[in-house]
């Protein structure tokens, strides 16, 4: 029997001027990776609530970001790839300076030690359904 592994995740849906902030990794073709909001693990003694706009300030940028709602939480199971269940938290974020609807970024740090570069843009919320991170129908009682 194997044993599946419990992580929390934190998620941070970032919305400016009506439009969802999502990127993609660009050293790795999107079919691969997908789009993405920003989010990470939780490490033991963090707070998901404090984790979400962190991370999304160090892989997109944006400063002035704050913590709106918190719309809930949503189990994500990611076998066969990993015998990894996220307990994925969801935080409504708004950014208070502009931002533009394209541009890149760059995390210093992946984790193992590599830089990571990001392409960052906005997209209507109404798209997110592009989205491969498990948030769909928290994602419609956000923005409904």
């Amino acid at each position: 029997m194997t044993v599946r592994t419990v992580r929390d995740k934190a998620l941070c849906q970032v919305v400016r001027a009506g439009r969802l902030l999502v990127f993609r990794h660009v050293d790795h073709p999107s079919e691969e990776v997908g789009l993405r909001v920003p989010g990470c693990g939780v490490r033991p003694g963090e707070s998901p609530r404090e984790v979400a706009p962190r991370e999304a300030r160090e892989e997109t940028g944006p400063a002035g970001l704050r913590v709106v709602r918190a719309p809930g939480t949503a189990e994500y199971d990611l076998a066969p790839c990993r015998f990894e269940l996220q307990r994925r938290h969801f935080f409504l974020s708004a950014v208070e300076a502009p931002v533009p609807r394209r541009w890149f970024s760059a995390e210093d740090d992946d984790g193992a030690g590599e830089p990571v570069r990001f392409e960052c843009f906005r997209i209507p919320p109404e798209s997110a359904h592009v989205l491969r991170s498990g948030q769909g129908a928290l994602l419609g009682r956000t923005y409904g």
